[in-house]
């Protein structure tokens, strides 16, 4: 979760986002269009970008082309990028950026080049990086969008990445926009609307992960009050020997509570040593493997603080209260048994 909200924050710097929404997925801002969102007053600065999808081999689904502002000295400001960024020499063919996704299955690495179909006709490129890329799993590809109408003569965008002046309110711009597009239905969401709407889809994606987990807390007390049932009974004759000999019913219950809090310590260090490396393994393995993605290792070390200490007083208090009955047995007899 932490690398995906880092993600979102890299991908979502503007303050609004706006989409050309009408007729689906082929609606698009003109030229002129264009123009009028750039006059829209309160817009600092508006960067647009155009999408559309290219069959690379017939045997892997298309990717994606994104043709927005970038340049190769700053695209690491721009893209979040894996590694350093590449600015091709003079001479060689100019600089694409590739997801992690497209770099796997078409196993190309930075500095190599490639070929893009783009108007009718397959035009050299050098990979100059590689960035993260939560969002297309096909794979997607970004290219200056000076050189992509260039090449193609398609100036138009899909969408618009805005950015507010200073004092100016986002709904004053959303109204303006809406004014100036009053028929055609575009979307408007600013970031953090967005970056909150996807953190929530992502939270319910894995609700069943953090109910797995209490299920997992409540078999292992589970096993913890069993265990401790199961020795209280096998050592009545033990407890009464000490009872018999002066010892209190509360040192025991305090002996059962160490018992328990040392094993459950010495559990709960195990799991986390085990948890760890299973993490290592799901992140730079399964999810490589599976998905084609890359993400940071972040350790919570409060939360994981909190819940060994609480899992570690529960089972202690899960051993005494397990004890209870053998605590209770009349002394005399238990010694009697044991003879």
């Amino acid at each position: 979760r932490q690398s995906f909200d880092v993600w979102l924050s890299a991908t979502l710097p503007a303050d609004l986002y706006v989409r050309a929404a009408r007729g689906g997925d082929s609606g698009f801002f003109s030229a002129d269009e264009q123009s009028r969102i750039s006059g829209i007053p309160g817009i600092a600065s508006v960067r647009f970008r155009r999408e559309r999808s290219l069959l690379l081999d017939p045997q892997l689904p298309p990717v994606i082309l994104l043709a927005r502002p970038i340049d190769a000295r700053t695209a690491k400001h721009r893209l979040p990028m894996i590694g350093p960024a590449w600015v091709p020499p003079p001479g060689a063919p100019p600089p694409v950026w590739i997801s992690e996704v497209m770099r796997d299955l078409y196993h190309l690495r930075t500095g190599q080049r490639i070929e893009l179909p783009l108007a009718g006709k397959r035009v050299p490129f050098t990979v100059a990086g590689v960035w993260r890329d939560y969002a297309r799993q096909s794979g997607a590809v970004v290219i200056e969008r000076a050189l992509y109408a260039r090449l193609t003569g398609d100036t138009r965008a899909d969408d618009a990445a805005i950015r507010l002046a200073p004092g100016t309110s986002a709904a004053t711009v959303e109204q303006a926009l809406r004014n100036r597009f009053p028929d055609s239905g575009i979307e408007i969401s600013d970031s953090s609307s967005i970056r909150a709407r996807s953190l929530r889809i992502f939270d319910r994606t894995f609700a069943v992960t953090y109910a797995l987990e209490a299920v997992a807390i409540l078999i292992g007390l589970f096993g913890v009050s069993v265990s401790f049932s199961a020795q209280a009974a096998a050592r009545r004759s033990e407890f009464g020997m000490l009872r018999h000999v002066g010892m209190t019913r509360g040192e025991i219950a305090a002996m059962l509570g160490m018992e328990g809090l040392l094993m459950s310590a010495l559990a709960a260090g195990f799991g986390l040593i085990l948890g760890w490396v299973m993490s290592l393994v799901l992140i730079f393995v399964v999810n490589r493997q599976s998905f084609h993605w890359s993400m940071e290792l972040h350790m919570p070390w409060l939360p994981l603080a909190v819940i060994a200490a609480a899992l570690i007083v529960l089972a202690g208090l899960t051993a005494v209260l397990s004890g209870r009955r053998a605590m209770g047995s009349d002394v005399l007899q238990a010694v009697k048994e044991d003879w």
